[in-house]
C-alpha cells in the first residue's frame, strides 16, 4: 500500500472510530430513557444493568453505522478540500477515484462485516434482551406491572392479570387504581377486583409475596354444577377495607436470567430462520384463505360443486331423454329472487327474508372478524420478508453512504463538527425516516415488503452517482449552468425558426 493509500485510510478510521464512539454513546443514552422504568429502582444491581446495556448496543448497529460511514467520510474528504490537499492530489494527477480507492476496499469489508452482524449478532442479542427483560419481571414482580396496561403475573402459579394506573414508593411497591382479574384452571376470568390501592409487601427470606388491596371491591361469577342453576347465572359480590392475596413464588426461587425462551419475533431470526419462516408462514396463509373461502360458500350454499362424475359407471348409464317442453318451461320460469318472491305467501316471504337476513348478517359477522386474524398474519408475515431485505440493505447502504458522503465532503470543502455534523445529520434523517415509512407502508400491505426495505437505500443510490461525478469534474453542489444554456439555447432556436 502506497504511502497515499495509508495516509488515507489512517484519517478516515481516526474519523470513522471517533464518530462511532460518540454516536453510540449518545443513541445508548437515549434508548435507555425507552426502558428506564424496567430497571431503575428494581434492586437489579450493575451487574444486571450492565448485561442489559451490552446486549442493547448491537441493536443500534442499524442506526449508528450508516450515520457513522456518512459523517466520517463527510469529515475527511471535507478536511482534505479545506486544507487544499485535494489541489495537490490533483496538481499531481491523482484523480478523486484514486485517493478513494483504499476506502473503497474498507468500506467493501464493512459491507461484509455488518451484514454478519444483522445476521448473527444482532439477533442474538435481541433475543437476550428480551429474555433478560421477561426474566427481571419473574423475579422482580413490580417490574412485571406495567402502568396503564394489563399485566400477566407469570410464573407465580395465580394465574391474574393485573393493571395499575401509577406505581411509586421504594421499588415500586405501592400501586394506585388497581384492578385484578384472576383466571380459572380453564382460563377463564371469572373474578374481578378492583381497589382504590396496593401494596406489595416481600421478604428475601419467604416464597410468599403478600398483595394488600384496601378500599376496593369484589365480583365473581359463579359455576354451580346443576345446568338449570348456571341458566341463572349466580354472582357474588363483596365491599373490602383490605383484601390480601398470597403470591407464591417459590418457583421463581431457581430462575435464570439468562435462560433463553423460543424466538418468537422477525427481529430474532437470522437470514436461513426467516426463509424457512417466510415459506411456512405463505403455505399456513393460503390454507386459511381457501379454508375460511370454502366454509363461506359453503354456508351460503349459492356456488355448490357439481357431484362427482364415476367414468366407470358412465359408459353403464343409458343416454339421457330430454325432458318434455312443459316440464323445461317450468323448471326455466323462475329467473330471479323477485320471481321466487311472487309465487310465496306473504308468511312464507317474511320467513325467507329473515332467514336470509340471519344468514347473511351471521356470514359478515365472520368475514368481519376473520378479516382482522388474516390481517394481522400477514403483516406479521410481511415483516419477515422486510426483516429478511433489511439485513442486506443495511449491508449495502454502507456503502451507499460513503459514496454519498465523501464527494459530499469534497464538494462543500468544509471539515470539522460544524457544517459536516449538519449536512450528514439532514442527509441521515432523511434515509431513515424513508426507511421507517416505507417500512410501516410494507408491514401494513400497502408496498411490497422489499421494496420497503430497499426504498431509502435505492434513493440514495443516484444521490451518490450524483455526486461523485460532480466531484470528479469540480462542480458545486447545485449547478444550474446548464439548465439555464439549454433555456438559452431553446429560445434561440425559436427565435431562428420564427426568422
Amino acid at each position: 500500500m502506497k504511502i497515499l493509500d495509508q495516509y488515507i485510510l489512517r484519517r478516515f478510521l481516526y474519523n470513522f472510530f471517533s464518530s462511532f464512539f460518540i454516536l453510540i454513546v449518545i443513541f445508548i443514552f437515549q434508548g435507555i430513557w425507552l426502558f428506564i422504568d424496567d430497571l431503575a429502582g428494581k434492586g437489579l444491581g450493575i451487574v444486571i444493568i450492565g448485561k442489559f446495556i451490552f446486549y442493547f448496543i448491537p441493536t443500534l448497529i442499524d442506526k449508528v453505522l450508516p450515520l457513522t460511514v456518512l459523517l466520517s467520510s463527510i469529515l475527511t474528504f471535507g478536511t482534505f478540500a479545506e486544507n487544499y490537499e485535494f489541489a495537490a492530489m490533483k496538481a499531481s494527477g491523482i484523480s478523486l477515484q484514486r485517493g478513494m480507492r483504499s476506502l473503497i476496499v474498507f468500506v467493501l469489508f464493512l459491507g461484509v462485516v455488518t451484514f454478519f452482524f444483522a445476521n448473527n449478532v444482532i439477533p442474538k442479542s435481541e433475543q437476550k434482551m428480551f429474555n433478560l427483560r421477561r426474566n427481571i419481571a419473574k423475579v422482580k414482580p413490580a417490574a412485571a406491572i406495567t402502568e396503564g396496561v394489563f399485566s400477566d403475573f407469570e410464573g407465580t402459579g395465580e394465574g391474574m392479570n393485573i393493571k395499575v394506573e401509577k406505581k411509586y414508593g421504594e421499588q415500586d411497591r405501592f400501586l394506585d387504581n388497581v384492578i385484578i382479574h384472576k383466571k380459572t384452571k380453564q382460563n377463564l376470568n371469572n373474578t374481578v377486583i378492583k381497589a382504590k390501592g396496593g401494596e406489595l409487601i416481600s421478604s428475601e427470606e419467604s416464597d410468599i409475596i403478600q398483595l394488600v388491596l384496601k378500599d376496593g371491591n369484589y365480583y365473581e361469577e359463579l359455576m354451580p354444577r346443576d345446568a338449570k342453576e348456571r341458566r341463572k347465572e349466580p354472582f357474588a359480590k363483596a365491599d373490602f377495607e383490605t383484601y390480601t392475596i398470597n403470591i407464591d413464588i417459590s418457583e421463581l426461587n431457581n430462575q435464570d436470567l439468562e435462560e433463553d425462551q423460543n424466538i418468537t419475533t422477525n427481529k430474532m431470526k437470522n437470514v436461513s430462520r426467516l426463509i424457512k419462516d417466510i415459506d411456512s408462514l405463505r403455505e399456513n396463509n393460503l390454507e386459511k384463505v381457501e379454508a375460511f373461502s370454502k366454509n363461506v360458500v359453503t354456508r351460503m350454499g349459492a356456488f355448490l360443486p357439481p357431484p362427482p362424475v364415476d367414468s366407470a359407471k358412465l359408459k353403464e348409464k343409458p343416454p339421457r331423454q330430454p325432458l318434455p317442453s312443459k316440464i323445461v318451461k317450468k323448471m326455466d320460469s323462475i329467473t330471479s329472487v323477485d320471481q321466487l318472491l311472487d309465487n310465496l305467501q306473504q308468511w312464507e316471504q317474511l320467513q325467507v327474508m329473515k332467514k336470509a337476513e340471519s344468514e347473511m348478517g351471521s356470514i359478515m359477522s365472520t368475514v368481519l372478524a376473520k378479516k382482522d386474524e388474516l390481517q394481522s398474519r400477514y403483516k406479521f408475515y410481511n415483516s419477515h420478508i422486510l426483516s429478511l431485505h433489511q439485513k442486506y440493505a443495511l449491508a449495502l447502504s454502507c456503502i451507499i453512504l460513503f459514496f454519498v458522503g465523501a464527494p459530499l465532503g469534497a464538494i462543500i470543502r468544509k471539515g470539522g463538527l460544524g457544517l459536516p455534523m449538519v449536512v450528514a445529520i439532514i442527509l441521515f434523517l432523511t434515509y431513515y425516516f424513508i426507511g421507517v415509512f416505507a417500512g410501516n407502508y410494507a408491514k401494513e400491505g400497502n408496498i411490497h415488503p422489499a421494496i420497503g426495505a430497499w426504498l431509502s437505500t435505492l434513493i440514495m443510490l443516484p444521490l451518490g452517482i450524483s455526486l461523485t461525478k460532480r466531484a470528479t469534474a469540480d462542480k458545486g453542489l447545485f449547478g444550474f449552468g446548464h439548465i439555464i444554456d439549454g433555456i438559452k439555447a431553446l429560445f434561440k432556436r425559436k427565435k431562428e425558426a420564427t426568422e
